[in-house]
């Protein structure tokens, strides 16, 4: 009885959160799978990853539309950022490919040679360019007259006008941060054994980005488009202008303030069998 009775407490006991060590052996393997993928398989997922972010987008625009005139912006803006969690959900089930996720995950799986290097680049060339052509696509569609719910428009006008009243400086300095965020959440992503811990830590980092308007290069770019479909006032240098400094932002964030510093712990983590590239 003794004897079963401490297999049923064993068998009890929460699972533990996996140290630094395993956390980075588990993303590397993810960047190892991600550096040999085709192009073809490359392109189609990116394209789809601009898909779930303008499906959160719309998310973000009802949710606003609906909430704002009883309870006001405020209350507006909170419930549309809830809203907009589902599209870190879809491209982390989905396994769809976010430019700013290839951060962390790709570069722990580089190794020595030029091969590598040029999947890397690969990877960062097509993503962005895919991320953004995907959901240009499907913006075309449903901002024709009649497809969203009444009010959608004004919400996303007001989104785009919002961000195009950013300066430069304050734009780079918000990239940072929403690079850095996106990329913690990749890391998180491995960390976690279960689906239902992904979906959780995907929605909490895709409500931050919306919650705190961080400039990330793809979801940005992407609401300013449907802000000149709307009519918002801004223009397409505009938005041109943005998606650099957002990328920049973002790579620096992400490499600099996560990449850095996890790989750096889990090193240190690691003792004798530290990960080495």
């Amino acid at each position: 009885m003794a004897v079963e009775s401490e297999i049923a407490d064993a068998t009890e006991q929460p699972e533990e959160a996996p140290d630094p060590h395993e956390m980075f052996a588990r993303t590397r393997e993810e960047g190892k799978r991600r550096l040999t993928r085709s192009r073809l398989e490359l392109t189609s997922t990116s394209l789809v990853a601009g898909f779930d972010v303008v499906f959160g987008v719309i998310a973000l625009a009802v949710a606003t539309a609906a909430i704002t005139p009883r309870f006001g912006p405020s209350a507006g803006h909170f419930f549309g950022s809830l809203a907009f969690g589902i599209a870190f959900i879809f491209i982390v089930v989905g396994r769809s490919e976010l430019f700013t996720e290839n951060f962390l995950v790709p570069i722990t799986a580089l190794r020595r040679g030029k091969l590598s290097k040029l999947k890397l680049a690969e990877l960062w060339t097509i993503s962005p360019v895919m991320n953004i052509l995907g959901g240009t696509a499907l913006i075309l569609i449903v901002s024709s007259k009649g497809v969203l719910p009444e009010g959608s428009a004004p919400a996303l006008v007001d989104v785009a006008e919002t961000i195009g009243e950013f300066n430069h400086w304050n734009a780079f300095l918000s990239a940072i941060v929403g690079g850095a965020l996106i990329t913690v959440m990749t890391w998180m992503v491995e960390g976690v054994g279960t689906v239902g811990g992904r979906i959780v830590v995907a929605w909490i980092a895709g409500v931050l980005l919306a919650l705190a308007s961080l400039n990330h290069v793809i979801v940005v770019t992407l609401e300013l488009i449907f802000g000149l479909r709307f009519g918002a006032d801004i223009t397409g240098g505009e938005v041109a202008l943005n998606f650099l400094i957002a990328a920049a932002g973002n790579m620096v964030g992400g490499m600099l303030f996560v990449t850095l510093t996890r790989t750096s712990q889990a090193i240190g983590s690691g003792d004798t069998n530290s990960p080495t590239a």
